[in-house]
């Protein structure tokens, strides 16, 4: 249903939109769109950062723990 869009019908969805909505609310809800995928970038980045140290932690100390039980 989608995929018949094109240009032409995005445009004019476009101009629809700011009709309705006027121009600077518009602007302001692309601002927060675009906060919002920031946001959600440092989130992925910290995300992968703290999963990475993680790693880093456990593959630190390999060698096995000496037995106290050998004779």
């Amino acid at each position: 249903m989608l995929n018949n869009i094109g240009i032409p019908g995005l445009l004019l969805i476009a101009v629809v939109v700011l009709v309705l909505f006027g121009r600077g609310k518009v602007s302001s809800l692309m601002g927060e769109v675009g906060k919002g995928i920031t946001a959600f970038k440092k989130g992925v980045k910290d995300g992968s950062e703290e999963i990475e140290k993680e790693a880093v932690e456990a593959a630190r100390d390999v060698t096995p723990k000496p037995e106290k039980d050998k004779v």
